[in-house]
């Protein structure tokens, strides 16, 4: 690979952990494998069986969590502790492969780790809202299309590498200014729930379900938005 290509595929690789660490482990593990990019040293164990076995497994269990509403969510913030450090550490894996020295792969890693942190955040965060929906094809359609850019990004950041990083400049770009958009909708989100257990908006005495809740919240996100405008 040449520098841009891995240049490239360092920030890939942070970015596509953020979203779904163990689909960008097998990505980078079969590309390794197969002989189609060559790893640096630090990330051979990519290739190892064992790994690529174990980052199967994952996926797949994870493939179903992410697709349960609350449950994605859990599962999110549980890997908050995990995508983070581990996109950066494949950041500065990949890195090695430009013989840099100590200093540039401790950047690396800090990059790689901002990045990977921004992504999860931008997931995480609308995964949240999105489980305040009442249509529940949401989460599916939602993952899938998470899958699907993971496995085009990383292919994209080998193959179209200029076109990858100026994407991506883009995407952190739009995440800076929709981020303090989704805190607020986050909070009011919150905020609606906490009213609606409480049982300010909950003139009867029987439980709704599921999908009355979600309708409640909706109400509640609109009214306070509504009165946040004026």
């Amino acid at each position: 690979m040449d520098p841009i290509q891995i240049i490239s595929l360092t920030l890939g690789a942070a970015w596509a952990s953020g979203i779904n660490l163990y689909a960008a482990v097998l990505v980078l593990g079969y590309l390794g494998a197969t002989g189609n990019i060559v790893l640096p040293a630090e990330l051979q164990v990519l290739t190892n069986p064992l790994v690529f076995g174990a980052a199967g497994l994952m996926y797949v269990i994870e493939f179903f969590a992410d697709k349960i509403p609350g449950v994605d969510s859990g599962w999110d913030v549980i890997h908050t502790f995990i995508r983070i450090p581990a996109g950066a550490a494949l950041a500065a894996g990949m890195a090695q492969g430009l013989e840099i020295n100590q200093g540039a792969e401790f950047a690396a890693t800090l990059v790689g780790g901002g990045i990977a942190a921004t992504s999860h955040a931008a997931k995480t965060g609308t995964r949240l809202l999105i489980n305040t929906s009442p249509e529940p094809v949401t989460n599916w359609s939602a993952s899938i299309a998470e899958d699907i850019a993971v496995v085009g990004g990383l292919w994209a950041s080998l193959q179209y590498p200029w076109v990858f990083m100026a994407v991506l400049a883009l995407f952190l770009l739009l995440l800076t200014w929709l981020m303090p958009k989704i805190w607020g909708a986050l909070k009011r989100t919150f905020r609606s729930l906490r009213n609606i257990f409480k049982g300010r908006r909950l003139p009867d005495t029987e439980p709704q379900s599921t999908n009355g809740i979600k309708v409640e919240l909706l109400r509640t996100l609109y009214q306070d938005s509504a009165e946040k405008d004026r």
